[in-house]
């Protein structure tokens, strides 16, 4: 039986999902693993939760994981890292990357925990801190995190009344890829000063000239912030309001169809993270 993933797989330009440009960049799940590697976690510590908070802070330090908890198997632990989630043994010795399934219940234990973990991060993120593209009649929102000079981005936007026309809100948050101070972030950071942000945007991901002084208070270090929180690898990203994440372009009809059916629990199928 093959068990799906949460998330599709990682892809990069060979191979790569449709629609999808990755964030070519260590990971935080990288560090932590090789950290694991390198360190060894082989010493046997307590099994209780401070013990496992210990030995993580040892491996990773200034970077204490955000909750500890424990798992429906015994002597397996939860770790929490914002929306990122690992499982460390009760000993400390073996750190595990992966979904638990109940197959019995037929549930995603991980993605549920972390929808909400996302949820809780996206509740961060208001309205006017984002820019909204707003449908006349919403019936579902979507935040999308976004890069003026992504083909595929320009793609998205360019059917941004498509979206709105089937009751679709977009928010979008900056995912400048070159990173920061690129000139990608310049371009984000101009838009968003503009006195026309919606416009400013259009125009922008139109190829249009950027006036790449432009600057003012802005929140484009928030939003990438919370892609490193995310995990985010690539753009556009799409988190739903339920807190899973569509990684690429999905088309207005396509994009639709998938929110009905999250919006329906009786619709989704067996190991689905709800």
């Amino acid at each position: 039986m093959r068990i799906p993933s949460h998330r599709p797989p990682a892809t990069g330009r060979s191979g790569a999902t449709p629609g999808f440009v990755q964030y070519r960049r260590g990971g935080f799940a990288r560090r932590l693993l090789l950290a694991v590697l390198l360190a060894g976690l082989a010493v046997p510590v307590p099994a209780d939760e401070q013990a496992i908070r210990a030995q993580l802070a040892r491996l990773l330090p200034g970077r204490q994981p955000d909750a500890i908890r424990r798992t429906p198997i015994p002597g397996l632990f939860e770790v929490d890292y914002g929306p990122r989630i690992f499982y460390v043994s009760a000993d400390g010795r073996y750190l595990l990357q992966g979904e638990l399934m109940d197959l019995q219940t037929m549930r995603n234990l991980t993605g549920e925990r972390k929808s909400g973990l996302v949820r809780k991060a996206m509740a961060a993120l208001p309205d006017d801190r984002t820019i909204v593209f707003p449908a006349r009649h919403e019936k579902f929102r979507v935040t999308v995190f976004t890069d003026i000079d992504c083909g595929y981005c320009r793609k998205l936007h360019s059917q941004i009344q498509g979206y709105n026309a089937l009751g679709i809100t977009i928010r979008y948050a900056f995912f400048p890829r070159a990173g920061r101070g690129s000139r990608s972030w310049r371009k984000a950071v101009a838009v968003w000063c503009s006195p026309d942000r919606r416009k400013a945007l259009t125009e922008a991901k139109q190829g249009k000239p950027v006036d790449l002084d432009r600057r003012c208070d802005n929140p484009v270090e928030e939003h990438m912030q919370l892609v490193e929180a995310l995990g985010l690898r690539g753009t556009p990203d799409i988190v739903l309001e339920d807190g899973d994440i569509l990684p690429g372009y999905v088309p207005p009809a396509q994009l639709l169809r998938v929110l009905e059916r999250h919006a329906d629990p009786a619709a989704r199928s067996p190991l689905r993270k709800r």
